[in-house]
């Protein structure tokens, strides 16, 4: 196809960048030139630069349309409107917002584009490196594990997103560009399911301060158990607790003291993160052209109250407002002041802000555009040091607990696991349900970009998402975009409902 192969063939060719490991954490690239594909994966210095050229990808929010994964997926759920200057701002994330999605409106290029380019990528990485000379036994393996990892990070983000995907694990041939067909989801959580069970016996459980951004044996053991939650098959939930316990108790990860301390840029890598993709201004990037080719953050830009003066944060574009349901759900909760700016608040104490389309009066706090934070170089707008987490502690815990309930397992730990989460911020033990630990997690992850794939997996979308627009039975997928359909003359298929 062509989006997923002649396109991103023909810029990778000519525009790889040789990255060098980093001064300050695995994912700060320096750009020193570029090489012809043909002439790269000589020896292990490219082969590692190879890798980096994967890992890149994670870090990308701007491909085909603004696709940063925490507010665009918030808006999509219940927790947070589209926002913007009017409907007109951004209409990608106003469609899938109250669901008028369609194969030429909405988010869909942008996450396909993202996840295929990042599948080829170490697709590419994976053929090459078994014909390299001369590379240390542990570093090819360990290589070989991270590329595994990252194609299955990234097919789970399609299947998730689209349902039935082409999968691709290998290169193809010229002439088979355009008749590449779309795997069932089952196969496609096969894959993702073998690359992870291969990349987890070969990852570190640790890493040195230099390799932070480098993935570990406890995210493969997590986004295994996640995987096979999200299928939701009830005789394989006893397989996903236990491997949401092995990450549980392996001693490597602990509830942070402070809830607030989570989400500050301030404190990367901590104690509570599993996975979790780094944001620098290292790069000084100013190019609005090719957001993708800086490593700064640009969602904090994106969900900071518009034009704001005052004394904490640094002007936003007022997109993702917070829903008024999503703070009564909070109001009450120790969590709050972390999670939502309480924008009349914050006017009462002098600050001030344009109220924008949809507005509330309240913003998301946990990544929002603290001045302090604010780029010194660059284009500021582009250069927030933000790290995206994508898999805590707290997450895992609360999974393990759902998944041990869902398979009768043993519910007094389900209860312990809710209940530190709770405890965590001073709130009583309760009793354990699922109910209880989905509110939970609602709570908990507020704005973190779990809540839409919480309530379609749980079945609970069409009652909760249906006021809003949501179709049940087409709505829990993204429309495949047109243009790959168009590309393929028909042999990909829309999704139903599109």
């Amino acid at each position: 196809m062509k989006h997923i192969t002649t396109k991103y063939l023909s810029v990778i060719l000519t525009s790889l960048l040789l990255f060098s490991a980093c001064k300050k954490d695995f994912l700060e690239l320096e750009p020193r030139g570029t090489e012809l594909e043909g002439n790269f994966y000589q020896n292990q210095e490219q082969v590692f630069q190879g890798l980096v050229s994967v890992y890149d990808v994670m870090q990308w929010g701007n491909t085909g349309g603004y696709t940063m994964r925490m507010p665009l997926f918030t808006v999509a759920s219940d927790d947070a409107h589209a926002g913007g200057s009017d409907a007109s701002d951004q209409p990608s994330w106003v469609a899938w917002d109250n669901f008028t999605l369609d194969p030429y409106r909405g988010p869909q290029s942008g996450l396909w584009n993202k996840n295929y380019t990042g599948i080829y990528r170490a697709n590419l990485l994976l053929s090459k490196i078994e014909n390299v000379a001369n590379l240390d036994a542990a570093f090819k393996s360990r290589v070989i594990a991270e590329a595994k990892f990252l194609r299955a990070y990234f097919y789970f983000d399609l299947v998730r997103l689209f349902g039935k995907v082409p999968l691709i694990i290998g290169a193809i041939p010229t002439s088979e560009l355009y008749s590449q067909p779309q795997a069932t989801p089952e196969q496609v959580y096969a894959q993702i399911e073998q690359d992870l069970n291969d990349a987890r016996t070969a990852l570190p459980a640790t890493l040195p301060t230099s390799e932070l951004g480098r993935v570990t044996k406890g995210a493969a053991t997590a986004l295994l158990g996640k995987a096979i939650l999200y299928q939701n098959q009830e005789s394989r939930m006893a397989e996903a607790a236990n491997l949401f316990k092995e990450v549980n108790n392996s001693g490597v990860y602990r509830l942070l003291t402070n809830f607030g301390d989570i989400f500050r840029p301030d404190n990367k890598f901590h104690a509570e993160s599993i996975l979790e993709i780094p944001h620098s201004n290292n790069a000084a990037w100013g190019d609005w052209g090719w957001i993708n080719g800086g490593e700064g953050n640009v969602a904090p830009q994106f969900v900071g109250p518009a034009d704001y003066s005052g004394p904490i944060y640094s002007n936003g574009w007022g997109f993702a407002p917070i829903t008024l349901s999503l703070v009564d759900a909070m109001k009450n909760d120790p969590r709050f002041e972390h999670t939502i700016i309480d924008g009349k608040a914050m006017k009462a104490q002098g600050a001030t802000y344009n109220e924008r389309y949809q507005n509330t009066d309240y913003f998301i706090k946990k990544y929002a555009p603290m001045k302090q934070f604010r780029s010194p170089v660059g284009t500021a707008e582009l250069n927030w040091p933000y790290n995206e987490i994508e898999i805590r502690l707290a997450d895992t815990y609360l999974m393990e607990a759902e998944a041990l309930l869902r398979s009768g397992g043993d519910a007094g730990r389900a209860k312990f696991l809710l209940d530190e989460v709770r405890k965590r911020v001073g709130l009583g033990a309760i009793p354990v349900s699922l109910d209880a630990i989905y509110n939970e997690r609602r709570l908990e992850l507020a704005t973190e970009g779990h809540r839409f794939f919480d309530l379609v997996r749980t079945g609970k979308a069409p009652a909760v998402l249906g006021p809003l627009g949501f179709e049940s039975g087409t709505n829990e997928v993204l429309p495949i975009p047109q243009q790959e359909i168009d590309v393929t003359n028909g042999v990909l298929k829309q999704n139903n409902g599109y």
